[in-house]
């Protein structure tokens, strides 16, 4: 018997590789090669869903629109992050950590999807009487709920082939596997060529899919990158298992925006839509507290208001501390080194640790100004301003600069009850150009009367 050739794939990247190695050369991750067994035939899975013909190219112009179907949740939140509703025929895969709430969501959307046809709902994970027992403490009791446990695609197929489902839920695809694949379930060609297979049966037969896929400890979907290619949209629940909401974002959607997000409460019925998720997240701001400021950012292309908090102590160690959760270390140094510039705080000799309060992670520059805002009113001992929120980009001169979509932001701010600093808008404040005189305005014009500790000393 010819002996059977391998190739060593890393779960993490997809990297191969003829040896094993300990560490990847190409994502630096240590102990994530897999020995797998390299297919003699040419998989047919790989091959397009479209159609090959012979027909000529098309001029752009020639090419008629399709106005795509979509169905409506019922659940809003949901369905303005997926961009008005689901397309009918897309493909999206669903991802997060183990516990966040990703079978329960999928569970309460397809108890919504039923009353459109029939949800056929496939679990590697969990056995019927368990997806029953939430599906009660949920009160979801939809006939057109079809519920299998089984993890092999193959088989998978002819179920569905038999039921006609409108909707297919696959959890998850870390766990189902292709017979023909000799490797492992949840290696990345299982992975790879599952995901091809799902996507190729739903396009071909018109079926709405949704699939779950895991995270790795870095908090990115675990598997090839390939996967996020495949399949129309991707959205992940981010959010801490401590905490008692959940935020689904949208990293990709074709037939929508990105970075959209939607933000959920977890409670003992499942998942909860949050309105006006401002409020939400400064409900237990404190009052007349250094250290903390009013952030509004711009979530795809909803304004939102966070709490932005800081805590400036004294370094015990010669070399001190520096830790943000919530946005770039790399920014909060250059925040640092402009105060310390700029304003003349010796926050060389402090501990400085910054935290976006509720797990929200922010990239966009805008939350330059209230992190330092917030360092300052920390240092100083000083509260900001209660009715003030804040927003703007701090450039290496200690320059206030514009960000986008500005006036929404302002109307978000007044909406709910606060006045917006902000930059460089003349009709509105044509001071504010330099982080000293925003310090000065938010922190240190204090009423009289008011006593406040000293800054603190080296």
């Amino acid at each position: 018997m010819a002996k059977k050739k391998t190739v060593y794939v890393c779960q993490s990247c997809g990297y191969k590789s003829p040896t094993w190695s300990g560490r990847c050369p190409e994502c630096g991750e240590w102990g994530t090669f897999v020995e797998e067994v390299i297919s003699k035939h040419r998989n047919k899975v790989s091959v397009s869903w479209i159609n090959a013909s012979s027909e000529k190219p098309t001029p752009i112009t020639e090419i008629c629109e399709i106005e795509k179907e979509r169905y409506l949740s019922r659940i809003e939140e949901f369905d303005r992050v997926a961009g008005g509703g689901i397309v009918k025929g897309s493909v999206s895969l669903l991802s997060g950590e183990p516990g966040i709430g990703k079978s329960t969501f999928l569970l309460q959307l397809s108890e919504k999807l039923s009353n459109y046809g029939k949800v056929f709902y496939i679990s590697s994970e969990e056995s019927p009487q368990q997806i029953s027992m939430r599906a009660r403490r949920l009160e979801i009791s939809s006939p057109n709920i079809l519920v299998l446990a089984n993890n092999n695609l193959e088989e998978i197929k002819n179920f569905i082939e038999k039921e006609k489902p409108a909707f297919l839920i696959i959890d998850s695809i870390q766990t189902v596997y292709l017979p023909h694949i000799e490797s492992a379930a949840g290696s990345v060609s299982q992975v790879r060529e599952g995901t091809a297979f799902i996507t190729n049966l739903s396009k071909s037969k018109g079926i709405t899919t949704f699939i779950v896929g895991h995270v790795n400890k870095e908090g990115s979907i675990a598997g090839p990158k390939v996967l996020e290619h495949i399949v129309d949209a991707v959205y992940q629940f981010e959010g801490d298992r401590g905490h008692n909401f959940r935020i689904l974002k949208a990293l990709k959607n074709r037939f929508g925006s990105t970075g959209e997000i939607a933000v959920f409460q977890m409670e003992e019925k499942g998942l909860k839509e949050v309105k006006n998720p401002s409020l939400f997240f400064l409900s237990e701001r404190p009052v007349g507290k250094p250290g903390s400021t009013i952030y509004c950012g711009i979530e795809g292309t909803r304004p939102l208001l966070l709490e932005v908090q800081a805590l400036v102590s004294r370094a015990v160690f010669s070399t001190p501390q520096r830790r943000a959760k919530g946005i770039d270390a790399n920014r909060l140094s250059i925040i640092i080194a402009v105060l310390e510039k700029e304003l003349g705080y010796p926050l060389r000799n402090f501990d400085i640790f910054v935290n976006i309060v509720g797990g929200v992670k922010i990239k966009e520059p805008a939350v330059d100004l209230p992190v330092a805002l917030a360092i300052a009113s920390s240092y100083l001992g000083k509260p900001v301003k209660e009715n003030i929120a804040v927003f703007g980009e701090i450039g290496l001169s200690g320059e206030i600069r514009s960000v986008r979509l500005e006036e929404m932001r302002i109307k978000e701010i007044e909406k709910n009850g606060f006045q917006a600093l902000f930059p460089a808008l003349q009709k509105k404040n044509n001071k504010l150009k330099l982080l000293k005189e925003a310090v000065k305005i938010a922190i240190e014009e204090q009423q009289d009367g008011e006593s406040y500790k000293k800054p603190l000393e080296p």
